[in-house]
């Protein structure tokens, strides 16, 4: 892993410069009113009901690349500043979008000199000679839109050079909100002086790039979009984060605020997006070897079980389908599974929402920054979990992964720990499902499964990654001590918490993304001009 000698300045700052952020909910409640309702000019907008709240969205397409031009009017130049997880897809899909809608907009790559990433850059169209290609700081300079995607750490560390670059007028593009977490930590804020918008994908970079390749002849494909107008001093502010998001082939975007986007993007990668299902899996794999099964079976039961089966009925038919299609002893042991779990999971998961909120995660986030380069970070799949997941994929038969009914009850009440704790935070449906749901099943799971999931924990962000190997053994131990223990002791099922999962409104809510997912399914072995793996 490399990072930017830029990151010394704030990787020395003492840690004590961090405040607590206080917590700011949003009240989720029956309205005929959508909630995050917004009106466009450019984009049709329509309200979804979601459980019992109804939400703004703009539905995305590649039929809708004519209305570009307006939604870009006045950008002439955009700079892609970066090139990690999510810069490379978001950069040639807005060129090939652009090109597409017959936009005269350059999209440029920005990249600290010296960087190994010029020749990944050159290797997808972007060049020097084309002057598609630069010095980030030369590149912020002429641009009309700064897509500020370099690593949450080095977003800290450079934020003040890179709005001293901005010319007057320029807006300021992210993709999550975690500058704005940093900002309100030290008591700063954005310059008044310019809009500063989010657009952010609810699945990594590299499946925002496949699934809008795939999706080319049927419309458009991709992954779900929130995004946020922090600052709108242009007015203009509102269409062009939709249009940005358009460009990048969301099926569906929804509005949020960039403090909501953080706390809940933060939260999830630790939860049932990564470090949680790690520890599931770890958990799992060891207590079915301690009841007499072998390493293979053990790991088809545990991991290849959720992301070979489990996943992929909650993707298309929700997370309840799970449950409903078990029959007799098979939903009674999903039953002590889910009764045994849930409220281990989520005393985690409150922690880890809390950590995020008051600023602690990204206290930890630029802690581990700065003992980079003394403790570099390593590779996490040389255990005995992982290598017997190369053997088990190199044998799979798809046909016949099992869907193991303890399993299924473990990982489903920890995803539903994690939606109840967003929704009495206040977080709205449409992010609360994204966040917990649409992103594990659509966009990560499916890597898992091709490589596993240690190989997705050790090729994500530097923020997600720090935050899953943080957490990940708190899932494996409270799961292991509290869980499994209070089954195998005979714990009666807690049936209120069976009738609140059955009765959940949730599954509502869910049943409707499931409308709204994406036309094709990501197919993460098909060549591809993004890249995928960070350590080698």
């Amino acid at each position: 892993m490399k990072f930017s000698l830029a990151l010394a300045a704030l990787f020395a700052t003492s840690a004590a410069a961090f405040a607590p952020i206080s917590v700011t909910s949003r009240a989720v409640s029956a309205s005929s009113t959508a909630v995050n309702s917004f009106s466009s000019t450019i984009f049709k907008t329509e309200d979804v009901n979601f459980a019992d709240t109804k939400e703004t969205i703009v539905r995305g397409g590649r039929d809708l690349f004519p209305l570009l031009p307006k939604a870009f009017e006045g950008i002439k130049e955009i700079g892609v500043i970066g090139w990690g997880s999510q810069a490379p897809a978001q950069a040639q899909n807005l060129r090939d979008s652009l090109n597409e809608a017959g936009c005269d907009i350059k999209v440029r790559i920005g990249l600290r000199e010296g960087s190994s990433s010029f020749a990944e850059a050159r290797e997808v169209g972007f060049t020097e000679d084309a002057d598609t290609l630069g010095e980030m700081f030369e590149v912020i300079k002429k641009s009309d839109l700064v897509m500020l995607l370099i690593s949450d750490a080095a977003q800290a560390a450079l934020y003040k050079d890179v709005f001293a670059a901005m010319k007057p007028g320029a807006t300021l593009g992210l993709s999550h909100g975690f500058l704005l977490g940093y900002l309100e930590s030290i008591g700063e804020k954005f310059p008044e002086n310019m809009d500063v918008i989010a657009v952010c994908p609810k699945g990594m970079g590299p499946s925002v790039r496949r699934l809008y390749e795939q999706g080319k002849e049927v419309n458009g494909a991709g992954i779900n979009a929130s995004f946020a107008v922090h600052q709108n001093k242009s007015g203009k502010a509102l269409e062009l984060a939709l249009g940005w998001g358009v460009a990048l082939g969301s099926p569906f975007m929804f509005e949020t605020t960039l403090s909501s986007e953080y706390r809940s993007d933060i939260y999830g990668e630790r939860g049932i997006l990564l470090g949680a299902v790690h520890g599931i899996v770890e958990s799992l794999y060891r207590r079915y070897q301690r009841q007499g099964m072998s390493p293979e079976q053990a790991f088809l039961e545990s991991c290849e079980s959720i992301t070979g089966n489990i996943v992929k009925i909650i993707s298309t038919k929700g997370i309840k389908a799970v449950y409903d299609g078990l029959e007799g002893e098979d939903k009674e042991i999903f039953k002590q599974a889910y009764s045994a779990s849930y409220m281990p999971a989520k005393e985690i998961l409150q922690e880890i929402y809390d950590e995020v909120s008051s600023g602690n995660e990204i206290r930890t986030v630029i802690m581990h920054g700065r003992r980079i380069n003394k403790y570099p970070v390593g590779k996490i799949d040389g255990t005995d979990t992982w290598i017997v997941g190369e053997k088990v994929r190199a044998s799979r038969d798809e046909d016949k992964i099992p869907l193991n009914p303890f399993t299924a009850g473990v990982y489903v009440a920890t995803m539903m720990a994690q939606i109840d704790v967003l929704l009495e935070a206040g977080h709205p449906y449409s992010e609360v499902v994204n966040e917990s749901v649409i992103e594990a099943v659509d966009s990560l799971c499916p890597y898992m499964h091709y490589r596993g999931v240690a190989f997705m924990v050790d090729n994500c962000s530097f923020t997600a990654k720090t935050g899953s190997r943080k957490w990940a053994p708190r899932f494996d131990y409270i799961l292991d001590q509290l869980a499994y223990t209070a089954v195998d002791n005979g714990k009666p099922v807690n049936e209120d918490l069976i009738k609140a999962f059955e009765e959940h409104k949730v599954h509502d809510a869910v049943t409707e993304c499931c409308k709204l997912r994406p036309t094709v399914d990501i197919s993460v072995g098909a060549s591809s001009t993004t890249k995928e793996i960070v350590i080698e």
